[in-house]
Formats: structure tokens, sequence, C-alpha cells
């Protein structure tokens, strides 16, 4: 089990015994997302920290596309409620990035492409630049704003 997993787990222990059932089931849903994830594809495997993350981030982007249909289907006790669990979920995720330290890596790795090719590079290796900073974000910054990041910073 990773070390995220046994927090999850002994928070929800901790949650059953408060008898507070709203942190209890969201955090069963997240350890069952967890082994489901584990479980999945031609053999189980064991999820490294960074697999977990990967999850949890899943868990809340979903959560919040579903408060975000229930808003708009006029439903809002429904929505609050998602993105109540997106927020205990959240709680588990690393600390995301501040905009003006994402602004200061994906100008880094450009600035690191541009060296590598030496000229300014154009928006064919904006893949490349995009992949580079995700790997040093770690999780803690959304792929879609990475991604546009990088695109203005190459337009």
């Amino acid at each position: 089990m990773g070390t995220l997993e046994d927090r999850l787990h002994g928070d929800m222990v901790a949650a059953m015994k408060a008898r507070d059932t709203t942190l209890t089931t969201t955090l069963r849903m997240a350890i069952a997302a967890l082994k489901n994830e584990k479980v999945a594809g031609k053999e189980a495997r064991e999820l490294s920290e960074d697999d977990e993350v990967k999850v949890l981030q899943r868990e809340v982007r979903t959560r919040k596309d579903s408060a975000q249909a229930y808003t708009d289907g006029g439903r809002p006790e429904l929505a609050a409620k998602e993105l109540a669990e997106a927020d205990v979920i959240g709680a588990y995720l690393p600390a995301m990035l501040a905009d003006a330290d994402l602004d200061a890596l994906v100008a880094e790795e450009v600035t690191a492409a541009e060296a590598a090719a030496g000229e300014k590079p154009t928006m064919r290796q904006m893949g490349q630049i995009i992949k580079a900073v995700n790997a040093r974000a770690a999780g803690r910054a959304e792929g879609s704003a990475i991604a546009a990041r990088v695109k203005a910073a190459l337009a």
C-alpha cells in the first residue's frame, strides 16, 4: 500500500468513528478508485505515489465536471455535494503551483528548447515542451493550464 492510500484509510477509520458520513463515503470512493486502478489492465500492480496522485486528480476533475453539469441542470444541492467531495479529495493532493511559478517553469522549458534547437521553438515543439513542463510540475498543475501557457509562450 502506498503512503497516500494508508493516509486515506486511516482518515476514513477516524471519520467512521466520528460518524462523519460525508467524509467517510468520500474517502471510501477515493480508496475504491485507487484499488480499481491497481487491478486495471492485464495484471494487478502496485501504484507509485505519482500514480496515486494522478488517480485522485482524476477523481477531483470528475467531481468538478459533475458539479458543473448539476449546476447547468438546475440542481445546486447536488452540485454543492460534488464540490464538497472534490474539496475533501483535493486536500490529499500536493499543493498546486502558483501562476507565477508555472509561468517560470514554462519559460525555462521554452528557453531550454530554444537552446537545444538553436532557434525559437515553434508550435511543432509544443508537445515536447508540454511533456517537459508536466514532468517538472509533477501533478501540481492542471494539464490544460500547462498547455494554454505553453501555447501562449510559443505564439
